[in-house]
């Protein structure tokens, strides 16, 4: 077990270096420093001695990858490379590039993230969980058939609408909650209803068929008819025996949630004016500073990561068939 922990944790730091790599390649070649300079100066035309002010601010006046002008090993670390992609490794993402800690900005809106994010995710876990397995204890009947119906219908629905829809209604008609911002302390719940209510609805049909795919195959299983044999509910084999062996893909599902969870959703945290990585994420894309772009990208992959080793050691406590030699 600790021999593929280890296994995995080096992996893992192979590709958050390819990762690294590959993103610092593909922002700067779409655009050079001079580029971001004319971006953030504002203005197409801007003298070239403005363009090498800002650049020698900001850090961008080295080459990419290999500097001539210096020797030994700073020929490799006196470059923009190496200034700017290397500490992202050990989590330190600088500063933006209009001169604020990326770290501290990350550290106070990772709340707001949490905030929103952890309740969307354990209610939609448990509400579609718990109605899929309503859908198998009711199949074949007029009840299953009038609720896949509604799930095929709220999974064609876009998210976006359930947004404008649930802020015109309860906002704007009804008046119940606010339209947008956020709180603290027993004002946040009211800022967050909203949201966490339309987020576990947009996923409410999708998610309902797929564990519900999940459990009609486990119901055909010898240890099923068995424990039918032996004179158990339905209810009992549903809920006791069927969720269990059915467990791993609902663990595997759920690992693209794990991001989300710090990252914070991009559409849901722009259109509530929640303070988290969400927005700030869209807030550094409209900006053009790509300094924070790239410490997200990094920030996700590295949680993606955690997210995939953390789910092969829930397999093993899920499902004690499965060993990891």
């Amino acid at each position: 077990m600790i021999r593929y922990l280890a296994r995995r944790l080096v992996y893992g730091f192979f590709i958050l270096l390819g990762v690294n790599l590959i993103t610092f390649v593909l922002f700067f070649a779409v655009n050079t420093p001079d580029d971001m300079a004319r971006l953030a100066i504002g203005g197409r035309y801007v003298s070239a001695e403005a363009i090498a002010g800002w650049k020698s601010a900001h850090g961008y006046d080295k080459p990419l990858f290999w500097n001539d002008a210096e020797q030994g090993l700073a020929r490799a670390t006196r470059t923009i490379f190496w200034e700017r992609s290397v500490p992202l490794l050990r989590f330190d993402f600088g500063s933006s590039d209009r001169g604020r800690s990326i770290n501290r900005e990350i550290a106070e809106r990772a709340g707001p993230s949490l905030a929103l994010a952890l309740p969307t995710f354990l209610l939609s876990v448990g509400a579609t969980t718990s109605l899929a397995l309503l859908l198998v204890l009711f199949r074949r009947t007029r009840a299953e058939r009038r609720g896949l119906v509604a799930c095929v219908f709220l999974m064609s629905v876009s998210s976006l609408f359930y947004i404008i829809f649930g802020q015109w209604l309860f906002a704007r008609v009804l008046r119940l909650v606010p339209i947008s911002g956020f709180g603290s302390g027993w004002h946040l719940a009211v800022f967050l209803i909203l949201p966490v209510a339309i987020g576990v609805l947009s996923r409410l049909g999708s998610d309902t068929l797929f564990y519900r795919t999940m459990f009609l195959e486990e119901i055909g299983r010898d240890y099923v008819r068995t424990a039918q044999a032996k004179g158990l509910s339905e209810m009992r084999v549903l809920f006791t025996h069927v969720l269990r062996n059915a467990m791993l893909p609902i663990i595997t599902s759920t690992v693209a949630a794990i991001p989300l969870l710090f990252m914070g959703s991009l559409v849901m945290e722009s259109f509530f004016g929640i303070p988290g990585l969400g927005s700030y994420t869209i807030d550094a894309i409209n900006e053009q500073d790509f300094s924070i772009v790239r410490a997200m990208v990094f920030l996700g992959t590295a949680l993606y990561i955690a997210g995939l080793i953390l789910t092969d050691i829930a397999y093993t406590l899920a499902d004690p068939r499965v060993r990891l030699e």
